[in-house]
């Protein structure tokens, strides 16, 4: 009779879970199918879903092929790591089962499905193989029975083998090439995202309740049949009330849902545990991704004068003269620079030509990283694009130079006297959005107040600090924030989802716009229509992992009202204080510095980069900087490339990690060097 119970249970919990799943892809696919029929509605976007794979929704960590510039400049580990990566392509199922889902607008089917479907063939091949074992055996009783002892040892270590494989979940692989394809599942894996999204939370979590209250009423059906175990049950409660209350308290934190099928040689039915660990988003940092992908990594914490603690990021070469520093803009982390894996992110390019490299990250955090570990929300995000440029920039470059100087005297004590000046290593600087307006502060104010700013080149791609030419919808938000400024700078300090709970729906809501291509189309499109048609993968960048419940980068709302300050005046100035007297005393003058009156004061050679399709910043704003600069004498050089405003950070970009590459190259301290020592030879022989 309970055999019966359980087949009867058996088979309505499996068509109560298949019923849901089912009802569940259905709700998916009519969500799916109407954005794709408003997507053919909007004006211009009706081609948007075909070639999907060619306009992802988020970066994957990968790089497609080595770019000619770095065929011999990308060490054998990397090349290994990348012909991993691009095997895995095509050979790895789990990776192809993921990118063909978005094509088929289906919601992926849930873990606990692949569970039960798997468990079931796997125990059906089990259990034919165990019957022509047993006949096998039959068979050669004789021979078994004269082998004795060693037969027995070696059925003692099969068994043991076996069963330490099967407790770690692994499978049996007993040839190489299966084995070098779980390493490529492996590290393909690690340096993906791993984020799963609200839907296939909601589908796992209610699959689990259903497996809950169908083990509750079978287990409650088997007391009812059998009265003595019952009562035996009810005997050993009371007995063991206290050691089970303990057992509670240490497996509180997990959900047991039995996934075994009797057998004949099982000893005891297994049970799959399954926890809510994966309702949580995806911490990756990017430690993890340089760490991964198998570079060097070093971590360096700044503290600012203002008590703010930065993380200066490194992938360290620590012999090396020449340095390059990339510091992200608004939204962003040193995440961007690595986010396209060994081929495509600006910082492994330049660690492969030699350089040293450390990514700087702007304060403003929602952890809220300070020396007072208590300090008010309002008082912390009290800042504006000033504190960037002097306080931030100046505080990790300090650092910088603290750092390259001890270790080349170290390594290279003769190196201070090669030198003419007390640094003995060359420093670039690659900057997107604000960082390229706080780098061009930070190198004016220093020259201003007579200080070295260590710089001996910048990259600026699509830098901030001109608004005069921005659309429609930057007007109104520029407008509303001059005009709301004093209602609304005490009541939001700052720009950032507030709690840990609603990062995670947000962001999880990400991944789930990559699994349904058409809604996450209708987003994007809807997402460049408020940014004023900049095609930017602006989904996509909210799938990187420095997106999370943990921590996420927020945006002052005094850099809102400063960018607003620049747009209306149309001049790249520091902040407003809103009072002469404060202006006076900060600036020496009732108005803001003009940073734009001050570009004489660059000495370096400045490169700078606008995209042909970028509305945040348009190409006519960086020329601006372009025809100051030209004026002041600054040695500068101006490029376009067809690229929208993400496009230089989180798009894989040959052509421009071409042009960058050979931007820093122009800075070569071996060549000055032997230069100098050419001349003093020469003026040795004419003496």
């Amino acid at each position: 009779m309970q055999r019966l119970v359980d087949n009867v249970l058996a088979v309505t919990k499996e068509s109560v879970k298949t019923i849901t799943y089912e009802s569940m892809n259905n709700i998916v696919r009519l969500i799916n199918g109407v954005s794709a029929l408003l997507l053919v509605l909007l004006p211009g976007k009706a081609t948007i879903l075909e070639g999907i794979h060619g306009w992802e929704l988020r970066p994957t960590f990968r790089g497609p092929r080595f770019p000619r510039w770095m065929e011999n400049g990308v060490s054998s580990f990397n090349q290994f790591i990348h012909e991993l990566s691009v095997d895995s392509d095509t050979s790895t199922p789990e990776y192809l089962s993921e990118e063909e889902g978005s094509d088929r607008y289906e919601c992926p089917p849930s873990p606990a499905s692949h569970t039960s479907r798997a468990s079931g063939v796997t125990m059906y091949t089990r259990h034919r193989m165990y019957w022509v074992k047993y006949i096998l055996l039959w068979i050669l009783f004789p021979v078994i029975y004269l082998m004795g002892i060693p037969l027995h040892l070696f059925k003692l270590a099969y068994s043991a083998v076996s069963r330490a494989f099967f407790i770690s979940g692994s499978q049996r692989r007993p040839r190489l090439d299966k084995r070098m394809q779980s390493l490529k599942d492996h590290i393909i894996h690690r340096a993906t995202d791993r984020r799963s999204g609200v839907v296939e939370d909601l589908h796992l979590g209610i699959e689990i309740c259903i497996e809950a209250v169908f083990d509750v009423v079978r287990k409650a059906a088997h007391l009812l049949l059998s009265p003595s175990k019952a009562f035996g049950t009810l005997l050993r409660l009371f007995s063991f009330h206290e050691s089970g209350i303990k057992e509670d308290h240490g497996d509180a934190d997990n959900t047991f849902v039995s996934s075994a099928t009797p057998g004949e040689n099982d000893q005891a039915p297994t049970e799959r545990i399954t926890n809510f660990q994966s309702l949580n988003t995806d911490a990756h940092t990017c430690q993890d991704v340089i760490t991964e992908l198998g570079y060097p990594y070093e971590a360096i914490h700044v503290i600012t004068d203002d008590g703010y603690i930065l993380l200066l990021e490194r992938i360290p070469r620590r012999d090396a003269q020449k340095a390059v520093y990339l510091q992200h803009g608004v939204f962003d982390s040193s995440m961007g620079w690595v986010s396209n894996g060994v081929v495509g992110s600006p910082a492994f390019a330049a660690y492969d030509q030699g350089y040293d490299v450390f990514l700087g990250n702007f304060r403003g955090l929602v952890s809220r990283e300070h020396v007072n570990k208590n300090i008010p929300s309002r008082e912390y995000w009290r800042y504006s694009i000033n504190e960037h440029g002097t306080e931030d920039i100046p505080a990790m470059i300090e650092k910088i130079h603290e750092v390259k100087t001890a270790e080349l005297r170290l390594s290279k004590p003769d190196i201070l006297e090669e030198t003419n000046d007390n640094q003995p290593y060359k420093l670039c600087a690659i900057c997107h959005s604000l960082g390229g307006a706080a780098i061009l502060m930070y190198v004016i104010t220093r020259r201003l107040q007579d200080k070295p700013h260590r710089l001996s080149r910048l990259v600026l791609l699509s830098p901030a600090g001109f608004h005069f030419d921005s659309n429609i919808v930057f007007s109104v938000v520029e407008l509303l924030l001059i005009l709301l400024a004093p209602v609304l700078s005490p009541l939001v300090p700052a720009f950032y989802i507030p709690t840990r709970f609603f990062r995670m729906i947000v962001f999880k809501l990400a991944r789930d716009l990559h699994n349904l291509p058409a809604v996450g189309g209708l987003v994007q499109t809807l997402m460049s229509y408020v940014v004023g048609g900049d095609s930017s993968n602006w989904v996509g960048v909210l799938g990187l992992p420095h997106y999370n419940m943990n921590d996420m980068p927020g945006v002052s709302f005094r850099v809102a009202i400063h960018l607003a300050q620049m747009k209306r005046s149309g001049k790249f100035r520091m902040f407003d204080y809103g009072s002469q007297s404060v202006n006076m005393r900060v600036y020496g003058s009732p108005e803001p510095l003009d940073l734009g009156e001050n570009y004489g004061l660059i000495n370096i050679p400045v490169d700078l980069v606008a995209g042909q399709k970028d509305k945040v910043i348009r190409p006519s704003m960086v020329k601006r900087h372009y025809k100051l600069m030209k004026d002041a004498s600054v040695n500068v050089s101006y490029n376009e490339f067809e690229y929208a405003h993400l496009d230089f950070t989180f798009s894989h970009r040959e052509e421009l990690l071409s042009y960058v590459m050979s931007r820093l190259l122009l800075v070569n301290p071996k060549s000055q060097r032997a230069a100098r020592s050419r001349k003093t030879g020469q003026a040795a022989t004419s003496m």
